[in-house]
């Protein structure tokens, strides 16, 4: 059972003046997802007019989204749904929440933190073999000899750290990315394949090396616009990836590896980006071992600005006609050992990872190897299917 999955430790601490958008799965007829809006103690529902979130995102208009939030219909209870939406306790004839974005492509940005950085290059240098990690890091540390936090991605400064870590023989295409002017943006998941609050997230049977990614996660529409923010997982197997960049998609891209929740809170004048810019991110990881870990990710600390991500991601070149949602990276990356001594963190089966943050709430999540949780098998072939035979697929002006 996942702990605390009460209102008052999943929603922002100043829940009365956020608007915040999710999804729903409703098992009773007419069975299948369904957007909704948090208003006061219940889910309202906005189906009939926002079919899916992408096109809310799309045509959204605040003052005109708050009336329809105060006259939607009621869903369901949102204690309710959110207690149900604990996977290992899940009662499958009353509703519970979903990913909170449906037709969007899922996009990631890689080592925007320095602290995450040198953990790439180690996991690099050590070819994913945690047992090395250790004596690999403090080689690298001792080369570099500065703090690459102060550095400026793309400026003259990183180009002339360039220069001599390639002298050394050190460079890495992490570093590349890392403080060269190009980000790393790159697709963590399908549209659709993403799990919710309370969901199981998964990891490969054959990892022995992996992590969580506390991250936020901006909802960005068509336009290129960022419409919105939430709390997002990017499940790393770091002993995949440190074989070889290559496997990128392999570490990144399996069953139920990657949440997102538990709603989006959409920009208005409560909330913005300067919000998301400074917010801090607890991770606690609570193990079946009795085993606990705590984080912190400080959004402040970030290489690049969220803005610039999304123009690294979208624009001329790159379009996004059902909008996107982008994880932002991550500071956090465990190196405290959990059971032999140099070989780090690593995730145990039935681990609670758990990322909070005042402005945004609370996404908790279970692992579980991604072979044991039931298959992905909705996507938007079904979703445009469901969406027929709910009447729910007019024309659009």
């Amino acid at each position: 059972m996942i702990p605390d999955l009460e209102v008052k430790r999943c929603l922002p601490i100043d829940g009365d003046r956020a608007l915040l958008i999710g999804r729903v799965w409703l098992p009773t007829p007419p069975a299948g997802p369904y957007v909704v809006a948090v208003r006061g103690d219940a889910l309202v529902n906005l189906t009939r007019r926002y079919p899916t979130v992408s096109i809310l995102a799309n045509e959204l208009d605040i003052a005109r989204l708050r009336a329809e939030i105060a006259d939607a219909p009621r869903l369901a209870s949102l204690d309710e749904v959110l207690a149900n939406s604990d996977e290992g306790q899940r009662d499958a004839a009353r509703p519970w929440l979903l990913s909170p974005c449906d037709l969007q492509a899922v996009k990631a940005a890689g080592v925007t933190f320095a602290t995450s950085l040198l953990e790439r290059v180690i996991e690099e240098q050590a070819r994913g073999d945690a047992a090395k990690s250790e004596e690999v890091r403090r080689q690298i540390v001792a080369a570099i000899g500065q703090d690459i936090s102060k550095i400026r991605p793309g400026s003259p400064a990183a180009e002339a750290l360039k220069k001599l870590l390639v002298a050394k023989g050190l460079w890495s295409q992490y570093l590349e990315v890392g403080i060269g002017p190009d980000a790393e943006i790159f697709t963590k998941c399908q549209p659709m394949s993403t799990v919710g609050h309370g969901a199981r997230v998964g990891i490969h049977p054959r990892s022995t090396w992996n992590n969580p990614e506390p991250e936020v996660v901006l909802a960005v529409n068509a336009a290129g616009a960022v419409v919105g923010a939430t709390l997002g997982n990017d499940v790393n197997l770091r002993d995949f990836e440190g074989r070889s960049a290559l496997l990128l998609g392999r570490a990144k891209d399996n069953n139920a590896s990657g949440s997102i929740g538990p709603f989006i809170r959409l920009f208005d004048d409560s909330f913005g980006l300067d919000d998301v810019a400074k917010a801090d991110l607890a991770l606690v990881i609570e193990g079946p071992d009795n085993y606990r870990l705590e984080g912190l990710s400080s959004m402040s600390k970030i290489s690049r600005a969220p803005a610039d991500l999304v123009e690294h991601a979208c624009g001329r070149y790159h379009q996004y006609p059902d909008g996107f949602v982008l994880y932002l990276g991550t500071m956090f990356a465990p190196i405290d050992d959990r059971d032999r001594p140099g070989e780090g963190f690593t995730h145990k089966i039935g681990d609670v990872v758990s990322i909070e943050t005042p402005r945004l709430g609370r996404l908790a999540n279970r692992v579980d190897y991604c072979d044991r949780i039931a298959p992905w098998n909705f996507a938007a072939g079904a979703l445009m299917r469901n969406l027929a035979a709910r009447g729910l697929l007019e024309v659009r002006k």
